[in-house]
């Protein structure tokens, strides 16, 4: 899906110089080329937000309030895998036959392999995908529905040829530097577990630090707050499933995803270990409005859902989402910059880990 429709899952990227709605032209230089030719060899281009077969890219079809919305098209014929073995085990049974033995050398199966993927690709209908963009002209800033390494790896050379800047990744680390100027270099790996056997984990991770911290804040604070002073009441809470992770011996990972895993002993059980929250469900509300959002300690937005719009042309239905997911970033970075001023201030994260500390053994149990 895209940015104007269902839900959605992203990154954001910063941006280091300006780009206006201008940027369009320089888009539709690079636009995907006809469908109708490609051949073996996958195809690549930019394409307009409303479908992933649009290539008239103007400011009329992409450029809707101060976002330009677009998709990075990408074609190719792929043959499933079971098809593939199909006529690759069918091809082996003639040439064994032919040969008079049981069995072919590694060697013959994979050339067997090769001219069937050759002979089968030309014949299979054209495979369409999508990476969906956002950019945010008065913010300077990307949306785009990049998760993977393999997405970032194709979404950031494009953009960079298109518009001649480089989108940077916002991260746990990228993050705490441009908004706070905290460099994780000069932060020093911390153990939540109360257990003085459990050492803290060689590399710090502030996403998952993070998001342990917001855990913690939300059980012994409680999940009102106002995002701006004088402004609306706001509330948020976590919800399961929780992935939970820490590098050493043993198990490296916990998933708790039945039952009330944020209630369970097992969480504790998992804090107490030393592992941190690297995945959870973050919901904000505001009145009537409901945001929820799988949030990664790499800050990957996952599986975001929107409030209920009133808009009804799809102009006004694009920049009303836009202004949510706006609002549930700000939300979530909102709480990120506390929780720096706090992990770059000696003198409170002392209060802050012994707090944490208690509250991980009580929820243990020790």
């Amino acid at each position: 899906m895209g940015f104007d429709r269902g839900s959605i899952s992203f990154r954001l990227f910063y941006l280091s110089s300006s780009l206006g709605p201008s940027v369009v032209e320089r888009f539709a230089e690079h636009a995907a080329p006809p469908i109708e030719s490609l051949s073996t060899e996958p195809i690549q281009g930019w394409v307009t937000g409303r479908h992933l077969l649009d290539t008239r890219l103007t400011e009329e079809s992409c450029v809707m309030g101060g976002y330009l919305h677009a998709n990075l098209m990408r074609a190719e014929r792929k043959i499933p895998e079971a098809l593939l073995r199909a006529h690759c085990r069918l091809e082996e049974e003639i040439q064994m036959r032919a040969r008079q033995t049981e069995n072919l050398p590694r060697a013959a199966r994979t050339e067997i392999r090769d001219e069937l993927m050759a002979q089968l690709r030309s014949k299979m209908p054209p495979t369409l995908t999508g990476i969906p963009v956002a950019i945010d002209f008065r913010n300077d800033r990307v949306f785009a529905g990049a998760l993977s390494d393999a997405q970032i790896e194709r979404f950031a050379p494009a953009f960079r040829q298109a518009t001649g800047i480089m989108p940077v990744e916002l991260n746990s680390e990228t993050a705490a530097l441009k908004r706070k100027q905290v460099n994780m270099r000069d932060i020093h790996p911390e153990s939540f577990s109360p257990d003085p056997l459990v050492a803290p984990d060689e590399n710090v991770h502030l996403g998952m630090d993070f998001l342990t911290w917001l855990w913690w804040r939300w059980e012994t604070e409680g999940g009102t707050f106002h995002r701006e002073k004088g402004g609306a009441a706001y509330g948020m809470m976590l919800e399961g499933p929780l992935t939970f992770f820490r590098e050493g011996k043993g198990a490296h990972e916990t998933l708790l995803r039945k039952g009330s895993p944020l209630d369970s002993r097992e969480a504790g059980i998992a804090l107490l270990s030393g592992k941190r929250l690297k995945r959870t469900k973050f919901v904000l509300a505001q009145g009537d409005a409901l945001w929820s959002v799988t949030l990664d300690a790499d800050f990957a937005f996952r599986g975001v859902r929107l409030p209920k719009g009133e808009q009804i042309d799809a102009s006004g239905r694009f920049q009303e989402r836009m202004l949510h997911i706006e609002t549930l970033v700000e939300t979530v970075l909102s709480f990120y910059d506390r929780f720096l001023e706090q992990r770059a201030s000696a003198g409170e994260w002392k209060k802050v880990i012994a707090s944490m500390r208690a509250w991980v053994a009580k929820r243990a149990g020790v």
